[in-house]
C-alpha cells in the first residue's frame, strides 16, 4: 500500500470512490475536480496503482474565544469495500494528523458516519448541528422590531452576509470562520447551492441580519422552507426576519431553521412547537494540545492550574505530563516531571475543551481518573459550549 497526496490527475477516481461510499450524483461538482488552496486530500494505492481509500483536510479556521485558530477538519474518509477492515482508514488518519500538526493545526472536527474509528483514533462526540422543523402558522409576527427595515438581497450582498456571519460567530466557540479554502472559491451559481432567495435586515444602513432560504417545491401540506442561514446581530433583527418566514404560511406547510442556542433567532421562535429536530452528531480532538490551548481565548475571569497526565495513542506528541494554567483571557500548557494525580484521555480533553462535560462526568465514563478529585479539571471546560453551523 502506497500512501500520498492526491494530485489533479487523482481527482476523478476520488470522486468515484467517495460516490460509492457515500452516494451521490454521477457527475462531479466542479470542485471535486479541481486543487482548492489551503484543501489537502490524502489517498491509499494498491500494489494495482488503485485508489482504494481517501482523506481530506478541509484545513478551516474555527472561533475560539474571539481569536481565529488553525483547525484540520476532516471530510470524505472512504475506503473501497474490498479493503475494509484492515486498518486503512486508521493508518490515512494517522498519517493525516501528523501531516495536518506539521502545517500548524491546533484542533480537528468531523462529522462520522460511525463513531468507533474515530473514537479510536482520539476523535470524541461533542455536539450536533441541529435544526428545528416548525409550523410556519406557528411562527410569531413581529410586534417590535423597532427602526429595522426589510429588503430583498441578491449576490452583491454577499460578502457582506459573510461579514454578519463574522460578528455573530466570533463571539462563540467552534464555529467555521467562512474564510479561505472553499469558502472564497468562486460558486457554480449567483447563490449558494439551494438557496432560492435572501433576505436582509438593515438598521441605519447597518447590515444587522440575513435570511438566506430554499423555496422548495409546491404549495401543498408536504411543502417545506429550507433555511440555509437565519442571523441576527440585534433581537429586533431576530424577530423581523422570523416575521418573514411566518409571512409564508399561506403557500409552506413548515420550515427547517437552522440553531445556535440562545441567539437573537431562536429567542424568537416557539421551539416548543418543533416538530422533528434534525440533527447530526459532530467529534472533535486537539491535533496539537500546546497550541490547542495556547491559540484560543479563554474567559477572562478564570484563573488556576491543574496537572494531569494525558494519553493520546494516535497522536504521540500530545501524550506525556502537562500543567494548564489559565490566567488573564490566555493559557499556557506546559510540561512536568512531577507525578500529577489527575489523569486525561485525549477524548476527555476534547469533550472538556468543548465545554460540553466535567471531570467527574468524564470520570465515570471511563476517560478520566487518578487519585484527586477529577472536577479540578474543569478548568479546561472553562469556555462556552462549542457549536457548529456548517457541515462539511
Amino acid at each position: 500500500m502506497t500512501i500520498r497526496p492526491l494530485t489533479a490527475d487523482d481527482l476523478p477516481a476520488a470522486w468515484e470512490l467517495g460516490r460509492l461510499a457515500f452516494g451521490g450524483p454521477a457527475e462531479a461538482p466542479l470542485h471535486a475536480l479541481r486543487e482548492i488552496p489551503g484543501t489537502f486530500r490524502l489517498g491509499a494505492f494498491d500494489d494495482a496503482g488503485r485508489l482504494v481509500g481517501k482523506v481530506t483536510d478541509l484545513a478551516h479556521e474555527q472561533w475560539w474565544g474571539g481569536r481565529r485558530m488553525a483547525a484540520a477538519d476532516v471530510s470524505g474518509v472512504a475506503v473501497r469495500p474490498e479493503s475494509r477492515g484492515g486498518g486503512l482508514a486508521r493508518t490515512l488518519l494517522t498519517e493525516l494528523l501528523a501531516r495536518v500538526r506539521d502545517r500548524g493545526a491546533a484542533v480537528s472536527a468531523l462529522y462520522p458516519t460511525v463513531t468507533a474509528v474515530y473514537r479510536s483514533m482520539g476523535w470524541e462526540v461533542a455536539g450536533a448541528l441541529r435544526a428545528a422543523d416548525l409550523d410556519i402558522a406557528a411562527l410569531p409576527r413581529p410586534r417590535d422590531t423597532g427602526s429595522v427595515s426589510l429588503r430583498p438581497g441578491g449576490p452583491d450582498d454577499l460578502p457582506a452576509v459573510t461579514d454578519l456571519y463574522e460578528e455573530v460567530a466570533r463571539a462563540r466557540d467552534g464555529l467555521l470562520t467562512r474564510r479561505g479554502g472553499i469558502f472564497d472559491e468562486p460558486t457554480e451559481t449567483p447563490l449558494p447551492r439551494d438557496v432560492d432567495a435572501v433576505t436582509l435586515a438593515e438598521d441605519g444602513g447597518r447590515l444587522v441580519g440575513a435570511l438566506l432560504f430554499g423555496r422548495g417545491r409546491g404549495y401543498g401540506a408536504d411543502s417545506r422552507l429550507e433555511v440555509h442561514d437565519l442571523l441576527a446581530a440585534t433581537p429586533q433583527a431576530g424577530r423581523a426576519l422570523v416575521g418573514v418566514l411566518a409571512g409564508w404560511t399561506t403557500v409552506a406547510r413548515t420550515v427547517r431553521v437552522p440553531l445556535l442556542a440562545g441567539d437573537a433567532v431562536s429567542v424568537a421562535l416557539p421551539l416548543e412547537r418543533a416538530g422533528t429536530h434534525a440533527s447530526q452528531p459532530w467529534m472533535h480532538r486537539p491535533v496539537d494540545v500546546v497550541r490547542a490551548v495556547a491559540d484560543r481565548g479563554w474567559p477572562g475571569h478564570l484563573r488556576g492550574r491543574v496537572a494531569f497526565a494525558l494519553t493520546d495513542a494516535a497522536a504521540p506528541w500530545n501524550a506525556g505530563v502537562w500543567q494548564l494554567e489559565l490566567a488573564d483571557g490566555a493559557g499556557e500548557l506546559t510540561r512536568v516531571t512531577a507525578e500529577p494525580e489527575l489523569t486525561l484521555d485525549v477524548r476527555g480533553f476534547a469533550v472538556l475543551y468543548c465545554g460540553v462535560g466535567t471531570g467527574r462526568g468524564l470520570a465515570q465514563a471511563g476517560l478520566a481518573g487518578g487519585t484527586a478529585d477529577p472536577a479540578a479539571l474543569d478548568l479546561l471546560a472553562g469556555g462556552p459550549p462549542a457549536e457548529l453551523l456548517d457541515y462539511f
